[in-house]
């Protein structure tokens, strides 16, 4: 059905295998496009746009210790630690 393909990197111009495996997933996922990076190269892409994001600091409203959160906090919604978020998850 599906067999490895070869791509070149459109950034490090360095070959890769898009696997079978790979094609199958972006067929089930309704993907059409073939990866044009090379899994290291697009593992440096999202970590640069992670780096990219502005923190904010605010007070967890259940303990009371400082949060960092990736939007700018309002005080009509409570905010919580990652710890605190997680107790409430469950």
């Amino acid at each position: 059905m599906y067999e490895d393909k070869m791509l070149t990197c459109i950034n490090c111009g360095n070959e890769f295998a898009f696997t079978a495996g790979e094609q199958e997933f972006y067929a089930e996922k309704g993907l059409t496009n073939a990866p044009s990076r090379c899994k290291d190269c697009r593992t440096a892409r999202k970590k640069a746009n992670r780096a990219a994001r502005e923190n904010y600091e605010t007070v967890c409203a259940q303990c009371g210790k400082t949060a960092v959160v990736p939007f700018i906090p309002k005080s009509d919604k409570p905010i919580y630690c990652s710890e605190c978020y997680a107790d409430k998850q469950t």
